[in-house]
């Protein structure tokens, strides 16, 4: 009787193992397929854009006569050789902006460290807070603090991030009346400052606080609305229950059993706005004159190059592509009913 019992055991262990390197392979040859599908649409969508991208190159004083001389042939080629070319580079390694003269992953790279610090201090403070907003006005559906936070949280969700950025900037940098600003309203760090230093770190934070808050806004509600979601629908679960009928505390029920269950749907959540919010920064880096890839992005289309943009293009939607696939493996191992 025991040897059958292991063999069942390890039966019905061994489809729960094999599920889910199905479903991690599975992710991730359709998160490939996707990535493949974004690189061809990448090359066909600037082109179809109006202007002559070579010209943009003429105003371009620090590029050499031979480069000006390979992008102006490159560009003018025929579409099928255009083609060609970018399947052998599609990551546009060697590519020179026409709006800089610089490479182009030179220009991404040197502002991918402010979004990077932008985004994770918005999210840091917007899952910390949302989640546990949400918790407490699932969970005490009704009361005066769900109805205050469901009410504030709604007014977030529908205020446009710009919008926010800008009554930050008028009311905690500029100041009103006899109320002098706080905080910087552009910038990430102040000029003649080391960045790895003490002091470089503060004027990062200081110069950090509008843009992530203005960015943080939206997804704290978000994340409420949707913690606060689950948790009601958790409440009339049989197993909370039983867990009462054994004797647990409330908030022992509520840490042990609820909260887990219900955070499913915001861990999903999490990663897929990783994803969206390096596009979503955009505005909000504008507004800020924050020097992100999201500032970056608009100073791209502003100067119309074609180079830049397709680059930029190509870090969005593959950020976007990759939090999906991390989002689902991760649900996939918390929840074994996601793997069938």
């Amino acid at each position: 009787m025991a040897v059958d019992t292991a063999t069942a055991v390890a039966a019905s262990a061994a489809p729960r193992t094999g599920g889910l390197r199905r479903f991690v392979g599975y992710r991730l040859l359709s998160g490939l397929g996707t990535l493949v599908f974004v690189l061809l649409f990448n090359f066909f969508l600037f082109r179809m854009l109006p202007g002559d991208p070579a010209a943009r190159y003429r105003a371009v004083k620090n590029i050499s006569a031979a480069d000006l001389a390979r992008i102006r042939a490159e560009l003018n080629a025929p579409l099928l050789q255009q083609f060609w070319d970018y399947l052998r580079d599609p990551l546009a390694l060697n590519g020179i902006s026409a709006w800089k003269g610089q490479p182009v992953w030179d220009l991404v790279g040197g502002r991918a460290w402010p979004t990077v610090v932008l985004l994770g201090a918005s999210t840091v403070v917007s899952v910390l807070i949302g989640v546990w907003v949400g918790i407490k006005a699932g969970w005490n559906r009704g009361s005066r603090f769900d109805k205050v936070s469901t009410g504030v949280t709604l007014l977030f969700y529908a205020t446009p991030e710009f919008w926010l950025g800008l009554l930050l900037i008028m009311c905690l940098s500029s100041g009103i009346g006899p109320f002098p600003g706080i905080f910087p309203s552009g910038g990430v760090i102040d000029s003649g400052i080391e960045p790895l230093s003490v002091d470089g770190a503060l004027s990062v934070a200081e110069h950090t606080v509008l843009p992530a808050t203005a960015l943080g806004a939206v997804y704290l509600a978000e994340y409420s609305l949707i913690m606060r979601a689950s948790m009601v629908d958790e409440l009339g679960q049989e197993y909370l229950t039983t867990a009462r009928a054994k004797g647990l505390m409330d908030h022992a029920v509520r840490r042990r059993h609820a909260v887990p269950n219900a955070s499913l749907p915001t861990i999903t959540l999490i990663f897929l706005n990783i994803g969206f919010i390096i596009g979503g920064a955009i505005t909000v880096e504008t507004v800020f004159s924050y020097p992100g890839l999201g500032l970056l992005t608009f100073e791209a289309v502003s100067e119309q190059d074609f180079v830049l943009m397709q680059a930029l293009f190509l870090v969005f939607t593959g950020s976007v592509i990759a939090f999906n696939i991390v989002a689902d493996i991760i649900i996939a191992v918390l929840d074994p009913r996601i793997r069938t």
